[in-house]
């Protein structure tokens, strides 16, 4: 089964839910509207005919560490190449650096695409996006105009180096070294773990961004700082010189991405420059991870619609019982719980893309607009950013666990896509920042924001949409309004109790942080769709009927079961603090 992007549905979520036309003028001059529809058509003939060919057999074969470094599955090189020369790295690079300026909201969506088609695959790019960003708002003059031009036509990646085998979620406990060369240089010596595509032989550089300690930096994540280090030095007329000393000396062994390389690498005194102040490395490195977050939440749509697709056209060709009006063993699509099933998994993925694609637009206008709107902007960025990371990706993971459901005892063979779009899914929630961690940060730092004026936003943009549907008139939409509303106040109720927990009662709310971005994931997640279904009222076709159909099933599902979330929230707070002690010894 070859992945398809769907086009229409995500052209729609950006006209007509996400509105990425607000961004028109603001910052962008080399972007319209009529722009979208073929820049993702064109991703959708390079995910289709070059990358989903690919993700099987590079699953199967798996990224292998030779004597001359990492070596790609088959032909993954080939279509590294075909994505450089598209010009799709560069796409919302700035155009000073080679790329086309256009918004990181359309960026990201050509990401999902091609996450959806070979998720091993689409991690190289992601990581070199983020190093991108890095560069451009924290490196110097020189550092920019050495790798920017190359990191932004794709000739060169980029990777993130923060883990250590000590030093995990907990980066002030990285032991790295940077001693100064005493030549503006400084030798970076220590060893760093689960470094995403940290080397390979699809590119002729790789620029890795490396967190490590001065001399007599202070202890803990005040004393990082953050270093450019290239796999192959590079000199001063921008040829490639000496190899540095860094390696991989290791490939871990996973349970899905086998075709990207998640390496162990060494770096022996090799030689690297400082990016942004001394011991403010954390703050440039998030940066970087601010931006992977995002990203990864469109790999959460990407995998989950790719899971959906594989799913639904087993269920059209496996035959499987009898049913009314059906010679023979039927169809499984046939059967009520499977229509039932899928249409759980379409209508997660809608949310989830929706809730994305209104971050990336706050993100983009959080850039570029002026004044209240920037400012707004900003703080719908801050809120969503947790949610799209922590909601989507498990969402992915549901989606895909539910496409191997479909294909019954075949789902459970490891030749089948759905079996590797499960094992595949499920890092997705772990990296850049565990889902528990996402949680915290929407808890912690996010609802506080502006005496909680971020949520207190997007409560009232909730109601706001639910009051638009009541108006249509259309008992549909009427019911899908009611569902709606309920689940805004429960939410609400659930912000107040949390706002308050974590000034008084910190432990009870962040033992409750996960189940209150669940909440505040569904919510949104149906105000986006209520939004969708309202919009295509005008469309009159398929859109219309699909998107009324999706919002109501989710509107009957998840936001129907929000009212009685809310007491889990609150109550499993207080209850959980002590049978939790009790449970694990430590009252």
């Amino acid at each position: 089964m070859a992945y398809h992007a769907p086009v229409e549905e995500m052209e729609f979520a950006l006209r007509e839910v996400a509105e990425l036309a607000r961004i028109e003028g603001s910052g962008f001059p080399e972007f319209d509207m009529d722009l979208v529809r073929p820049i993702l058509e064109e991703a959708g003939k390079l995910a289709n005919e070059v990358l989903a060919p690919l993700n099987q057999p590079g699953d199967e074969q798996g990224a292998q560490l030779t004597g001359q470094g990492v070596v790609a599955p088959h032909g993954f090189r080939e279509a590294y190449q075909a994505f450089a020369e598209g010009g799709w790295m560069g796409l919302a690079a700035p155009t000073e650096w080679g790329g086309q300026g256009l918004p990181k909201t359309l960026a990201n969506v050509v990401l999902e695409i091609i996450h959806g088609a070979n998720m091993s695959f689409g991690l190289c790019p992601m990581l070199s996006l983020a190093a991108i960003e890095a560069l451009v708002a924290h490196g110097t003059p020189d550092q920019q105009a050495r790798y920017l031009p190359r990191l932004v036509s794709g000739e060169w990646t980029g990777t993130m180096n923060l883990t250590e085998p000590q030093a995990g979620s907990d980066v002030g406990a990285l032991k790295t070294k940077a001693v100064p060369n005493g030549d503006g240089s400084y030798a970076i010596s220590g060893q760093k773990i689960y470094i995403t595509w940290g080397d390979h032989d699809m590119a002729d550089n790789i620029i890795h961004l490396v967190l490590a300690r001065l001399p007599d930096a202070p202890a803990g994540s005040k004393g990082i700082s953050l270093f450019v280090v290239p796999k192959v030095l590079v000199n001063e007329d921008g040829s490639l010189g000496d190899r540095n000393g860094v390696h991989c000396i290791g490939l871990e062994k996973k349970i899905g991405i086998h075709a990207s390389p998640t390496c162990v690498m060494e770096y022996d005194g090799a030689k690297g420059w400082l990016v942004g102040e001394e011991n403010k490395g954390l703050a440039c490195m998030f940066t970087m991870m601010n931006s992977a977050r995002l990203n990864v939440g469109h790999e959460g749509v990407g995998v989950g619609e790719a899971a959906y697709q594989t799913a639904y056209e087993y269920a059209q060709e496996r035959k499987q019982g009898r049913v009314e009006g059906v010679d023979g063993p039927a169809p499984i699509l046939h059967h009520a719980d499977v229509r039932r099933t899928l249409t759980t998994m379409r209508a997660n993925v809608m949310a989830a893309r929706a809730i994305c694609y209104a971050c990336g637009v706050a993100a983009d206008l959080a850039d570029t607009a002026e004044g209240d709107t920037r400012e707004a902007a900003r703080l719908r960025e801050d809120l969503l950013t947790p949610i799209a990371k922590a909601w989507s990706t498990d969402m992915g993971v549901e989606v895909a666990s539910l496409g191997v459901q479909i294909h019954g005892g075949m789902g459970f063979m490891n030749e089948t896509l759905a079996a590797q779009l499960y094992r595949d899914a499920r890092i997705a929630p772990i990296y850049e920042g565990t889902n528990g961690i996402q949680a915290i940060d929407l808890v912690g730092r996010k609802l506080g924001m502006a005496d909680g004026k971020a949520m207190a936003d997007m409560i009232a943009d909730v109601r706001e949409t639910a009051q638009s549907a009541r108006e249509t008139n259309d008992p549909q939409l009427v019911y899908i309004a009611d569902r709606l509303k309920a689940a805004a106040e429960a939410l609400d109720e659930a912000t107040v109790w949390m706002s308050e927990a974590m000034k008084t009662e910190r432990e009870k709310g962040l033992a409750s942080a996960t189940a209150y971005l669940k909440l505040a994931g569904d919510v949104i997640g149906g105000h986006f769709l209520t939004q969708g279904a309202i919009a295509a009222r005008a469309d009159g076709g398929v859109i219309r009927g699909r998107m009324t159909a999706l919002a109501g099933y989710f509107a009957e599902t998840a936001l129907a079961e929000a009212p009685g979330r809310v007491s889990g929230i609150t109550r499993g707070g207080d209850s959980f603090m002590s049978e939790s002690e009790a449970l694990f010894g430590l009252s």
